[in-house]
């Protein structure tokens, strides 16, 4: 398509305004509308740059709605969560309750370590994913996979530090084996 010649025009498709107006005044008529000048092409710089999509199209702003959402609902997990990871003693018991195992955390020290790791690593996470998904709007790059991608790389981090303690505390295995 590149070496043929553009097809001719049929009836006015591609008259500017002004060549419209023209033609209407030579034929007697009377313009319709005042005339505006048009505005000049504006070459893009390249190739790749028009074929990035206006940031206002409607998928644009469906893709920055639902990473929004999908951020706040994150922030909102967050913040709940990690008060319930600092007194992961509390936390064990109420998993280990939930689970149907019939055993008490006793390894506190470990626990409360290993849990203000995993709030840190959550906190971390989520802090990463809005900082990536506010990048990828900012350039018009689709977005709303960054905050699933970064709650499953946090969900699994954080639930390997929430493994550790259970995993080593005697108790908690001795009631595992009991319940198996």
């Amino acid at each position: 398509m590149t070496g043929e010649p553009r097809p001719a025009p049929q009836y006015g498709e591609y008259a500017t305004p002004e060549e419209q107006q023209e033609i209407i005044r030579r034929s007697g008529g009377t313009p319709v509308l005042p005339v505006a000048p048009t505005p000049e092409p504006v070459a893009t710089p390249t190739a790749s740059a028009s074929a990035v999509p206006d940031a206002a199209t409607p998928t644009r702003r469906r893709d920055r709605f639902i990473t929004v959402a999908l951020l706040a609902y994150g922030l909102f997990t967050v913040v709940t969560t990690i008060p319930q990871l600092i007194d992961y003693s509390s936390f064990a018991d109420m998993w280990l309750q939930m689970a149907g195992i019939d055993a008490s955390f006793t390894a506190t020290a470990v626990g409360r370590a290993w849990g203000t790791a995993a709030a840190l690593i959550f906190a971390a996470g989520w802090i990463a994913s809005a900082l990536l998904s506010w990048w990828a709007i900012v350039r018009g790059a689709l977005s709303w996979w960054i905050p699933l991608a970064g709650a499953v790389v946090t969900f699994t981090l954080v639930s390997l530090c929430l493994s550790v303690p259970l995993l080593s505390d005697p108790a908690v295995m001795e009631g595992v084996l009991r319940a198996g």
